[in-house]
């Protein structure tokens, strides 16, 4: 089973991204671009996990997830990885304030944390967590500062990040996500997206 662990940004949010995303797609044909559907904010991609150990990794991302508070997030401007000069994704990266980005970032810790008590060890652990939405990708890489140019000055209006999302990756020709759990996060928001 291909596995990650998400955050999925309200339909008013990606509606407003993809109204910023929607006229750059046919100027770049050569770009695998991600619909709206697909869109998602990942805590830990945790690639292929034995179904023996999803009971246990449910259990784990239950924990892990309770003890962190609903965080006040947007996506904002655009950006590619690793760099614009050679990217291989397009991305949105998500704004909040300095709290709220903290936390975040503890919350994506935990999770992996958790997924690796369970037997799940995500391959990228340790790893800079950088926080985005994936727009397209690039076989190759690619030059994408021109469309990086062009969002860099979206800014989504702010939304609360509530529930964490165990997503199951079905790949192939038609790539679609299936989420298999879900948890809320505590009561309570840190950060304001300002």
């Amino acid at each position: 089973m291909r596995l990650f662990v998400a955050l999925t940004p309200p339909q008013d949010a990606l509606a407003e991204l993809e109204a910023a995303v929607a006229e750059l797609r046919a100027d770049w044909p050569g770009l695998r671009w991600a619909g709206q559907d697909r869109w998602h904010l990942t805590l830990a991609f945790l690639g292929e996990v034995a179904e023996s150990r999803l009971d246990g990794l449910r259990d784990r991302l239950a924990r892990a997830v309770g003890r962190h508070r609903v965080l006040r997030l947007r996506i904002g401007r655009g950006g590619a990885l690793p760099s614009p000069a050679k990217a291989r994704v397009l991305c949105a990266h998500i704004d909040g304030d300095a709290q709220a980005l903290s936390d975040l970032r503890r919350l994506a810790g935990s999770v992996a944390a958790a997924a690796r008590r369970a037997g799940a060890p995500p391959p990228d652990e340790g790893r800079r967590y950088r926080p985005h939405v994936t727009l397209a990708r690039s076989k190759r890489p690619a030059n994408l500062g021109p469309l990086v140019a062009s969002l860099s000055e979206f800014s989504g209006a702010p939304w609360d990040a509530a529930m964490v999302e165990l997503i199951l990756s079905h790949t192939g020709p038609q790539p679609s996500y299936q989420t298999i759990g879900s948890w809320p996060l505590r009561a309570g928001r840190t950060g304001q997206a300002g």
